[in-house]
């Protein structure tokens, strides 16, 4: 007997971010709908003719009175139900004309980034929820042997650069060293309103309380389970499709994918390219940060591709 052929279904969605960011506009779906009651990012199925913006397009206008003034690509989601295949081509909403209401009877509300994780939505949409939290520029720390410098420089990124995400990376330094400067980089986050992931072993989150932990790629080939609480971020550097797949199973939030271009640090090392990065990031299961000879300048070319921004040393660590 032949598997059941599982039905493709193409869905449009959308985030809807507030004028001043701080707020994003979700859905209630029916009752009477598969997933009833749960919440979910505007939008709906397309018609064999349409693309992804202008079939959102469409919906975002019959189920919300609004139109779309600029948009972009966040991210796209292939999910497996038992039934049928879905993706999920969502793309961020920045200008819209028209206050949005429930067209077809359904509640709608806009609610703070950090208040999501508070409402109850389908598998299918967790991937968006780190989206919509994430921003677009990621940094890593370059090496620092003075922790005056390290603080004047991580301070000017988040005041002048408004970096919101960083990393903290410092091979030369020992545990005790480390953590002391952790410390202090967490301090300055936090007064700044920024996220702080350590870039190092779990057990470094029972000494420091940082938002996560950056993973090497060759610790995460190690790990067989999410090692840390789903209320902290994890994340991993990833160089292939291999390790993006076990990332996904290992219940990542976000990952980079490098080099995409060759670097300094290691010319010897072959780049991804865009091409074969969007090939990689199309069925990748969480969003994936550019790395690899990026600048800020890439944004939008990173995010045109699949990528939820860029991250970068040289660039942001001035």
């Amino acid at each position: 007997m032949n598997a059941m052929v599982k039905r493709r279904v193409h869905v449009a969605a959308a985030a809807i971010i507030s004028a001043d960011g701080r707020e994003v506009l979700i859905a209630r779906r029916p009752s009477n709908v598969d997933h009833g009651g749960l919440w979910e990012f505007p939008g709906g199925k397309l018609a064999p003719y349409e693309t992804g913006l202008g079939g959102l397009r469409r919906e975002l206008h019959e189920e919300l009175g609004v139109e779309i003034q600029r948009a972009q690509p966040l991210i796209r989601i292939h999910h497996e139900y038992p039934d049928k295949h879905i993706l999920l081509d969502v793309w961020q909403v920045h200008d819209f004309s028209g206050e949005p209401f429930g067209r077809e009877g359904q509640a709608v509300r806009w609610v703070p980034m950090d208040e999501l994780v508070n409402y109850p939505f389908p598998a299918a949409n967790l991937p968006i929820l780190r989206a919509v939290m994430l921003p677009t520029e990621y940094l890593i720390t370059g090496e620092e042997e003075d922790e005056a410098r390290f603080a004047t420089r991580l301070e000017r990124a988040l005041v002048e650069d408004g970096v919101r995400l960083v990393q903290l990376r410092a091979k030369a330094l020992d545990e005790a060293a480390y953590r002391e400067r952790a410390q202090a980089a967490l301090s300055l986050c936090r007064e700044h309103g920024a996220r702080l992931l350590l870039n190092g072993e779990p057990e470094l989150l029972e000494a420091i309380d940082a938002d996560g932990i950056q993973l090497t790629s060759e610790r995460l080939m190690q790990l067989e389970r999410r090692p840390i609480a789903e209320g902290k971020w994890l994340s991993a550097s990833t160089h292939d499709r291999r390790q993006l797949d076990h990332a996904g199973r290992l219940g990542c939030d976000f990952v980079t994918l490098s080099p995409l271009r060759t670097t300094p640090s290691h010319p010897d090392v072959a780049p991804v390219g865009w091409h074969d990065f969007q090939q990689l990031v199309e069925r990748a299961a969480m969003p994936v940060f550019a790395l690899g000879g990026m600048t800020r300048h890439d944004a939008n070319h990173a995010r045109a591709v699949g990528a939820q921004g860029v991250a970068s040393i040289r660039d942001f660590w001035k």
